[in-house]
């Protein structure tokens, strides 16, 4: 299975999968969405920033998922895991903060990052406020490049 995340821009989270800082890719949610019970080990997940084309993928290592979060164990979790998350320590009491009320995380464990060729992709159908799909195939999203033809 292959999965898009779509990341927001103003993190520069996207960097930090590249430089190896953030080997953890994490999704808090009130309500089970995507990838919920959709991710496994060796899926690939290509990342965009918001705004932006598709630059990175990488394979899932690993995947945990957590329910019935309350915001004792929010904490535990981005105090252990944040670090791996892209997160500055100074910065985890704000996420802990921001996560408080959320009931289920999903972490990804991300091996083997790297730099694709950039291309587009078409949300329709999705909404377009998705932050992460999934899908059998990440072709069935790829904007196609209209080559014009010469006739003469």
């Amino acid at each position: 299975m292959h999965h898009l995340a779509i990341m927001k821009k103003s993190w520069k989270l996207t960097a930090k999968i590249l430089s190896g800082e953030k080997t953890i890719e994490s999704r808090w949610y009130k309500f089970k969405r995507a990838p919920w019970n959709k991710i496994k080990v060796d899926d690939v997940v290509y990342f965009k920033d918001s705004g932006g084309p598709v630059t990175i993928k990488a394979e899932v290592g690993k995947v945990m998922q957590f329910a019935d979060l309350n915001p004792e164990k929010v904490g535990e979790i981005l105090n252990k895991y944040g670090g791996s998350d892209g997160l500055g320590v100074s910065d985890i009491p704000r996420f802990i903060e921001m996560f408080r009320d959320k009931k289920y995380c999903i972490l990804v464990f991300l091996r083997n990052p790297k730099t694709i060729a950039p291309f587009e992709v078409d949300k329709k159908g999705y909404g377009m406020m998705a932050a992460w799909i999934s899908v059998s195939d990440i072709e069935s999203i790829r904007k196609k490049r209209i080559v014009p033809v010469n006739l003469f």
